[in-house]
Protein backbone atom coordinates (compact mmCIF):
# COMPACT_ATOMS: atom_id res chain seq x y z
CA UNK A 1 0.00 0.00 0.00
CA UNK A 2 2.73 2.62 1.01
CA UNK A 3 4.35 1.55 -2.14
CA UNK A 4 1.52 2.47 -4.44
CA UNK A 5 1.46 6.17 -2.32
CA UNK A 6 5.10 6.83 -2.80
CA UNK A 7 4.62 5.41 -6.67
CA UNK A 8 1.57 7.88 -7.19
CA UNK A 9 3.48 10.90 -5.10
CA UNK A 10 6.24 10.26 -7.73
CA UNK A 11 3.95 10.46 -10.27
CA UNK A 12 2.53 13.88 -8.92
CA UNK A 13 5.83 15.30 -8.61
CA UNK A 14 7.19 14.69 -11.85
CA UNK A 15 2.85 15.92 -13.42
CA UNK A 16 4.18 19.50 -11.53
CA UNK A 17 7.43 19.59 -12.57
CA UNK A 18 6.47 18.94 -16.13
CA UNK A 19 3.57 21.08 -16.10
CA UNK A 20 3.77 23.54 -13.40
CA UNK A 21 7.42 25.10 -14.46
CA UNK A 22 7.04 26.21 -17.53
CA UNK A 23 4.09 28.73 -17.48
CA UNK A 24 5.91 29.77 -14.18
CA UNK A 25 8.69 31.00 -15.86
CA UNK A 26 7.52 32.40 -18.52
CA UNK A 27 5.09 34.10 -16.39
CA UNK A 28 8.33 35.38 -14.41
CA UNK A 29 9.62 36.49 -17.96
CA UNK A 30 6.56 38.77 -18.71
CA UNK A 31 6.43 40.34 -15.25
CA UNK A 32 9.57 41.10 -15.59
CA UNK A 33 9.40 42.95 -18.92
CA UNK A 34 6.22 44.49 -17.87
CA UNK A 35 8.22 46.07 -15.11
CA UNK A 36 11.03 47.22 -17.29
CA UNK A 37 8.57 48.75 -19.83
CA UNK A 38 6.75 50.98 -17.17
CA UNK A 39 9.91 51.85 -15.52
CA UNK A 40 11.87 52.70 -19.24
CA UNK A 41 8.81 54.83 -20.53
CA UNK A 42 7.40 55.99 -17.65
CA UNK A 43 3.80 55.25 -17.63
CA UNK A 44 1.46 56.84 -15.01
CA UNK A 45 0.18 54.17 -12.14
CA UNK A 46 -2.98 55.10 -12.22
CA UNK A 47 -2.95 53.74 -16.35
CA UNK A 48 -0.99 50.81 -15.89
CA UNK A 49 0.77 50.11 -12.72
CA UNK A 50 3.94 48.38 -12.58
CA UNK A 51 3.97 45.15 -10.44
CA UNK A 52 6.20 45.92 -8.18
CA UNK A 53 3.33 48.52 -7.21
CA UNK A 54 1.11 46.14 -7.51
CA UNK A 55 3.11 44.03 -5.36
CA UNK A 56 2.98 46.92 -2.80
CA UNK A 57 -0.64 47.37 -2.70
CA UNK A 58 -1.08 44.02 -2.44
CA UNK A 59 0.94 43.72 0.67
CA UNK A 60 -0.55 47.61 1.89
CA UNK A 61 -4.27 46.17 2.07
CA UNK A 62 -3.57 42.21 2.76
CA UNK A 63 -6.58 42.25 5.53
CA UNK A 64 -8.86 43.94 3.37
CA UNK A 65 -7.91 41.91 0.25
CA UNK A 66 -8.07 38.58 2.57
CA UNK A 67 -12.25 39.30 3.65
CA UNK A 68 -13.13 39.80 -0.12
CA UNK A 69 -11.03 37.04 -1.59
CA UNK A 70 -12.76 34.56 1.11
CA UNK A 71 -16.28 36.22 0.31
CA UNK A 72 -15.05 35.74 -3.85
CA UNK A 73 -14.14 32.22 -3.13
CA UNK A 74 -16.69 30.84 -0.90
CA UNK A 75 -19.55 32.08 -3.76
CA UNK A 76 -17.25 30.52 -6.58
CA UNK A 77 -16.99 27.06 -4.52
CA UNK A 78 -20.69 27.02 -3.61
CA UNK A 79 -21.13 27.57 -7.36
CA UNK A 80 -19.46 25.22 -8.54
CA UNK A 81 -20.72 22.10 -6.08
CA UNK A 82 -24.21 23.26 -6.94
CA UNK A 83 -22.98 22.99 -10.75
CA UNK A 84 -21.83 19.65 -9.77
CA UNK A 85 -24.94 18.76 -7.98
CA UNK A 86 -27.81 19.96 -10.23
CA UNK A 87 -26.23 19.56 -13.85
CA UNK A 88 -24.72 15.94 -13.72
CA UNK A 89 -28.10 14.74 -12.66
CA UNK A 90 -29.71 16.54 -15.68
CA UNK A 91 -26.88 15.26 -18.30
CA UNK A 92 -28.31 11.81 -16.78
CA UNK A 93 -31.55 12.43 -17.54
CA UNK A 94 -31.02 14.19 -21.15
CA UNK A 95 -28.82 10.85 -22.21
CA UNK A 96 -31.71 8.57 -21.14
CA UNK A 97 -34.64 10.25 -22.08
CA UNK A 98 -33.91 10.79 -25.52
CA UNK A 99 -37.58 13.11 -26.09
CA UNK A 100 -35.61 15.39 -23.49
CA UNK A 101 -32.63 15.32 -25.84
CA UNK A 102 -34.64 16.42 -28.83
CA UNK A 103 -36.73 19.22 -26.52
CA UNK A 104 -34.83 20.39 -23.35
CA UNK A 105 -31.18 20.31 -25.02
CA UNK A 106 -31.76 22.84 -27.83
CA UNK A 107 -33.79 24.89 -25.35
CA UNK A 108 -30.36 24.96 -22.89
CA UNK A 109 -27.83 25.69 -26.09
CA UNK A 110 -30.67 28.82 -26.92
CA UNK A 111 -30.42 29.98 -22.84
CA UNK A 112 -26.34 29.38 -23.08
CA UNK A 113 -26.38 32.49 -26.11
CA UNK A 114 -28.11 34.84 -23.80
CA UNK A 115 -25.35 37.48 -22.39
CA UNK A 116 -25.55 36.46 -17.92
CA UNK A 117 -24.71 39.74 -17.38
CA UNK A 118 -27.60 40.98 -19.04
CA UNK A 119 -29.60 38.67 -16.98
CA UNK A 120 -28.05 39.03 -14.08
CA UNK A 121 -29.99 42.18 -12.42
CA UNK A 122 -33.05 40.30 -13.05
CA UNK A 123 -32.04 37.17 -10.88
CA UNK A 124 -31.05 39.66 -8.09
CA UNK A 125 -34.82 41.04 -8.48
CA UNK A 126 -36.23 37.68 -8.51
CA UNK A 127 -34.05 35.97 -5.43
CA UNK A 128 -33.21 39.57 -3.85
CA UNK A 129 -29.83 40.52 -1.92
CA UNK A 130 -27.74 38.23 0.25
CA UNK A 131 -25.69 35.21 -1.19
CA UNK A 132 -28.31 33.40 -3.14
CA UNK A 133 -28.45 35.53 -6.19
CA UNK A 134 -24.59 35.38 -6.70
CA UNK A 135 -24.64 31.66 -6.19
CA UNK A 136 -27.22 31.35 -8.94
CA UNK A 137 -25.23 33.92 -11.88
CA UNK A 138 -22.10 32.10 -11.12
CA UNK A 139 -24.08 28.74 -11.74
CA UNK A 140 -25.77 29.86 -14.66
CA UNK A 141 -21.97 30.78 -15.98
CA UNK A 142 -20.96 27.75 -14.85
CA UNK A 143 -23.08 25.09 -16.03
CA UNK A 144 -23.21 24.93 -19.57
CA UNK A 145 -19.58 23.34 -20.26
CA UNK A 146 -20.20 21.00 -17.61
CA UNK A 147 -23.31 19.62 -19.07
CA UNK A 148 -21.86 19.28 -22.44
CA UNK A 149 -19.09 17.06 -21.92
CA UNK A 150 -20.88 15.14 -19.36
CA UNK A 151 -23.42 15.05 -21.89
CA UNK A 152 -21.01 14.07 -24.50
CA UNK A 153 -18.97 11.40 -22.21
CA UNK A 154 -22.25 9.18 -21.42
CA UNK A 155 -23.07 8.89 -25.42
CA UNK A 156 -20.03 8.57 -26.19
CA UNK A 157 -19.83 4.73 -25.49
CA UNK A 158 -19.30 2.52 -28.74
CA UNK A 159 -22.44 0.65 -29.63
CA UNK A 160 -20.90 -2.68 -29.17
CA UNK A 161 -20.32 -2.50 -25.39
CA UNK A 162 -24.44 -1.27 -24.94
CA UNK A 163 -25.19 -4.33 -27.26
CA UNK A 164 -23.13 -6.45 -24.84
CA UNK A 165 -24.24 -5.07 -22.04
CA UNK A 166 -27.99 -5.80 -23.29
CA UNK A 167 -27.16 -9.10 -24.45
CA UNK A 168 -25.92 -10.00 -20.84
CA UNK A 169 -29.29 -8.69 -19.78
CA UNK A 170 -27.80 -5.42 -17.61
CA UNK A 171 -30.53 -3.31 -16.24
CA UNK A 172 -30.51 0.71 -17.19
CA UNK A 173 -29.11 1.17 -14.25
CA UNK A 174 -26.05 -1.16 -14.63
CA UNK A 175 -25.45 0.01 -17.98
CA UNK A 176 -25.17 3.94 -16.47
CA UNK A 177 -22.74 2.81 -13.75
CA UNK A 178 -20.48 0.31 -15.06
CA UNK A 179 -20.46 1.07 -19.13
CA UNK A 180 -21.29 4.88 -19.31
CA UNK A 181 -20.10 6.27 -16.12
CA UNK A 182 -16.33 5.01 -16.70
CA UNK A 183 -16.54 6.02 -20.44
CA UNK A 184 -17.71 9.58 -19.20
CA UNK A 185 -15.24 10.40 -16.63
CA UNK A 186 -12.52 12.16 -18.73
CA UNK A 187 -15.67 14.39 -20.74
CA UNK A 188 -16.53 14.90 -17.12
CA UNK A 189 -13.40 16.18 -15.87
CA UNK A 190 -12.59 18.48 -18.83
CA UNK A 191 -16.05 20.17 -18.36
CA UNK A 192 -14.93 20.43 -14.53
CA UNK A 193 -11.75 22.26 -15.60
CA UNK A 194 -13.90 24.53 -17.58
CA UNK A 195 -16.68 25.22 -14.87
CA UNK A 196 -14.29 25.88 -12.01
CA UNK A 197 -12.77 28.39 -13.80
CA UNK A 198 -15.98 30.30 -14.93
CA UNK A 199 -17.99 29.58 -11.50
CA UNK A 200 -14.72 32.20 -10.57
CA UNK A 201 -15.89 33.90 -13.33
CA UNK A 202 -19.45 33.77 -12.82
CA UNK A 203 -18.51 35.10 -8.75
CA UNK A 204 -17.03 38.29 -10.09
CA UNK A 205 -20.07 38.98 -12.68
CA UNK A 206 -22.72 38.45 -9.24
CA UNK A 207 -20.40 41.12 -7.75
CA UNK A 208 -20.25 43.68 -10.43
CA UNK A 209 -23.92 43.32 -10.12
CA UNK A 210 -24.91 43.29 -6.46
CA UNK A 211 -22.32 42.86 -3.58
CA UNK A 212 -20.82 44.98 -1.24
CA UNK A 213 -17.80 42.48 -0.71
CA UNK A 214 -15.85 40.47 -2.95
CA UNK A 215 -13.06 41.18 -5.43
CA UNK A 216 -15.37 41.71 -8.42
CA UNK A 217 -17.06 44.65 -6.00
CA UNK A 218 -13.62 45.95 -4.92
CA UNK A 219 -12.32 46.35 -8.25
CA UNK A 220 -15.50 48.14 -8.99
CA UNK A 221 -14.76 50.48 -6.33
CA UNK A 222 -11.04 51.07 -6.31
CA UNK A 223 -11.66 52.01 -10.44
CA UNK A 224 -14.38 54.14 -9.47
CA UNK A 225 -11.54 56.39 -7.78
CA UNK A 226 -8.43 55.63 -9.82
CA UNK A 227 -6.84 53.26 -7.42
CA UNK A 228 -5.24 51.21 -10.68
CA UNK A 229 -2.49 49.29 -8.22
CA UNK A 230 -5.32 48.00 -5.98
CA UNK A 231 -7.71 46.87 -9.36
CA UNK A 232 -4.52 45.00 -10.52
CA UNK A 233 -3.99 43.47 -7.17
CA UNK A 234 -7.68 42.20 -7.03
CA UNK A 235 -7.09 40.60 -10.62
CA UNK A 236 -4.18 39.02 -9.83
CA UNK A 237 -5.62 37.18 -6.99
CA UNK A 238 -8.36 36.15 -8.96
CA UNK A 239 -5.96 34.51 -11.96
CA UNK A 240 -3.93 32.64 -8.36
CA UNK A 241 -7.45 31.45 -7.39
CA UNK A 242 -8.90 30.34 -11.22
CA UNK A 243 -5.29 28.60 -11.11
CA UNK A 244 -5.42 26.72 -8.07
CA UNK A 245 -8.83 25.63 -8.24
CA UNK A 246 -8.18 24.37 -11.64
CA UNK A 247 -5.08 22.33 -10.70
CA UNK A 248 -7.26 21.28 -7.71
CA UNK A 249 -9.57 18.93 -10.26
CA UNK A 250 -6.40 17.78 -12.26
CA UNK A 251 -4.97 16.57 -9.25
CA UNK A 252 -8.13 14.87 -8.11
CA UNK A 253 -8.51 13.43 -12.06
CA UNK A 254 -4.80 12.30 -12.19
CA UNK A 255 -4.30 11.70 -7.91
CA UNK A 256 -7.92 9.09 -8.28
CA UNK A 257 -8.71 8.61 -11.88
CA UNK A 258 -5.65 7.77 -13.29
CA UNK A 259 -6.99 4.35 -14.97
CA UNK A 260 -7.65 6.03 -18.44
CA UNK A 261 -5.06 7.68 -20.80
CA UNK A 262 -4.58 11.37 -20.23
CA UNK A 263 -3.94 13.21 -23.14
Amino acid sequence: MSGRLHSASRRTARWLASEAWPPFLTFVLLMAAWEVIVRVFSVPEYILPAPSAIGRETWNVRSQLAIHTWATLSTSIAAFVTTILLTVPLAVVITAVPLLRKTIYPLIVLMQAVPKIAVAPIIVVLLGSGEAPKIAIAFLVAFFPLLVDTTTGLNAVPAELLDLGRSLRATRLQEFVKIRFPTAVPFFFSGLKVAVAFSVLGAVVAEFVQSDRGLGYLIVVSTSYWKTPLAFACITILAIMGLALFFLVSFIERRFFSWYSHA
